[in-house]
């Protein structure tokens, strides 16, 4: 199996070219094997880009235990830069299919080379907070859903957060049936953000486009921040910059960089 790593800000991921490579009879097995850093190429999932019948390609995100994510910010701009290099799609501007929907994305190039993306994150959607069972005391978390499921979490200094103790808490909580993404989080600034996040399936990670999304849609709800104005956000592996217009749509810029290609086998 071919494949090609990238990342954005840290957050990596196995591209495969599913026109290509036939598909794997267990994908949530090969994303285990990949994803492994010891054993395997080492990312935090795998992305299957393949054809569409709705938008110009399609994508299948598995996180590194396996399970299958509906939606992805950093591996959403990422795949957009791998269809155009592997041309599967012709042009800088495209749409991509998701569990989550479709999702439209625009690839922005400095000296010919494409080195970051925009991509529509859609509406988001959100529930009122709610007051959860921590190992220390409660913990207040705000539902939000960025087509995939997040609990915001507010703290003086994310910084200063033991991720690894309590992002599994909240993830797998019963509150969220189907476990949901963490955002430990502070607002520096109306206009700036800063948050680590505990991503479901793969731990804590340098960067999380849609925990990005969850964050300045918690922080306008909050009246911490405002709509229609470019917000970045502060992660362990770089800064994002968001919007939330005033149409309902989210969108997401941030760089994207191919890291290595190469060869890994497969049982199809």
């Amino acid at each position: 199996m071919r494949f090609t790593k990238m990342q954005g800000l840290g957050n990596d991921y196995v591209y495969v070219d599913g026109t290509k490579e036939d598909m794997a009879a267990d994908l949530p097995g090969l994303a285990r094997r990949v994803s492994d850093r010891r054993f395997g190429i080492g990312a935090d999932g795998l992305i299957w880009v393949g054809p569409s019948a709705l938008a110009d390609i399609r994508m299948r995100i598995f996180n590194a235990d396996g399970s299958e994510g509906e939606m992805c910010g950093n591996g959403l701009r990422c795949a957009g830069a791998f269809a155009r290099a592997r041309g599967l799609v012709l042009r800088d501007r495209m749409t991509v299919e998701t569990l989550a929907g479709l999702r439209s994305l625009v690839l922005h190039r400095a000296g010919g080379a494409v080195v970051s993306a925009t991509a529509d994150m859609g509406v988001p959607r959100w529930g009122p907070e709610r007051t959860l069972r921590g190992p220390d005391g409660p913990l207040t978390v705000r539902p939000v859903s960025v087509g995939n499921p997040h609990a915001v979490l507010w703290c003086a200094d994310p910084a200063a957060v033991d991720v690894a103790r309590l992002g599994p808490v909240v993830e797998r909580h019963p509150s969220f049936p189907r476990r949901t993404n963490v955002e430990f989080a502070a607002v520096l600034s109306p206009r700036r953000l800063r948050l680590r996040v505990w991503e479901r399936g793969s731990g804590e990670t340098p960067a999380c486009g849609t925990g990005a999304c969850a964050v300045l849609t918690a922080a306008v709800l909050a009246g911490r921040a405002a709509r229609d104005t470019e917000v970045e956000a502060e992660l362990p592996g770089g800064t994002l910059a968001l919007r939330w217009a005033r149409d309902g749509h989210l969108s997401l810029t941030g760089p994207v960089a191919a890291v290595f290609e190469g060869e890994f086998p497969i049982e199809t």
